[in-house]
């Protein structure tokens, strides 16, 4: 009879770590990120530097004066400083950007235990609270290479907003919005990197992405354009499928991405304004543990505890 080692779980073996999977977060980010750059200018560049740095240092800042152990070198900061400023215009006041990097590592990150113990996607929450607080410069886009146009040029309406028509391949690969939204086709690279070194579950933004396509299908309305319009790309791929926030199971993260595709449907369609990525995926956030309990696996053979009376 051959001698087993019977060890305490958990019994599944990775060598996965939090730093190799935010590195592979970052090449996946880094498409999108050069296509900003191209399509906005140095200015999106200085958008994403600001905003990474200012992640760190808060972060850095926070542990030292909290006596915490340091936690900068998992990369999870950057991680969110790209994400925020993907999630910005490229023209908002740099000074704006900071007080959302705080927001995002200070309050949503840090005050609730660190990474991992967050209640909701920092880098979503921080957008909400500059929307809400500077709402003007929020919703202030400019048009793809916008630094060689007039200045009279630099406004504009998102095509989710715009009663114009709207090229397919600007949709694709370059479009106005925040920085990280402007080139679809790289952030759909990006998002199947991250499938194919299994960072993420593709069931998230399939079923993301296909819900918000479906309602919009059944509804008459443009496929296309609330498709491939807003952050919805970005959301899908990026921010719904962040590991603290978002159900365990494939079960619940298949809930929770049919949750985020019906309410940003309802948001951009009923709603009083154009986009609502941001808000579903937060509101989802907040649903998250509910979703995991009500998707919990039982051990096989177990059997189901008596209701008390």
């Amino acid at each position: 009879m051959t001698n087993y080692l019977i060890e305490p779980a958990p019994h599944i073996k990775s060598n996965a770590t939090t730093q190799k999977i935010m590195l592979h977060v970052i090449i996946a980010m880094l498409p999108a990120a050069g296509a900003s750059v191209y399509i906005y200018g140095l200015r999106a560049l200085l958008m994403i530097v600001v905003c990474s740095a200012a992640c760190v240092v808060a972060e850095l800042l926070f542990e030292k004066a909290t006596k915490r152990p340091r936690t900068i070198n998992d990369l999870s900061a950057v991680v969110t400083g790209m994400l925020l400023a993907f999630n910005l215009p490229p023209t908002l006041p740099l000074y704006m950007a900071v007080i959302g990097s705080l927001v995002a590592i200070v309050v949503v990150k840090q005050c609730f235990g660190g990474i991992g113990q967050n209640f909701a996607n920092p880098a979503i929450t921080a957008r909400i609270v500059l929307m809400l607080s500077f709402s003007s410069y929020m919703t202030t886009w400019v048009k793809p290479f916008f630094y060689n146009m007039t200045a009279d040029a630099v406004s504009t309406a998102t095509p989710l907003v715009s009663e114009n028509g709207y090229e397919l391949f600007d949709l694709f690969f370059a479009k106005s919005g925040c920085i990280g939204e402007c080139c679809n086709a790289a952030l759909i690279l990006g998002g199947l990197y991250l499938i194919v070194m299994r960072i993420i579950n593709p069931v998230t933004p399939l079923a993301y992405i296909g819900t918000v396509a479906l309602l919009t299908f059944v509804s008459g309305g443009d496929v296309t354009l609330q498709v491939l319009s807003g952050g919805l790309m970005l959301g899908a791929f990026f921010m719904a499928t962040d590991y603290a926030t978002t159900p365990i199971r494939t079960g619940g993260k298949l809930i929770f991405a049919v949750g985020c595709g019906i309410l940003t449907f309802l948001i951009r369609n009923f709603g009083s304004m154009p986009e609502g990525v941001s808000y579903s995926i937060l509101i989802m956030n907040i649903l998250t543990p509910y979703i995991d309990k009500l998707t919990v696996s039982h051990p096989f053979g177990a059997k189901k505890e008596a209701k008390k009376e």
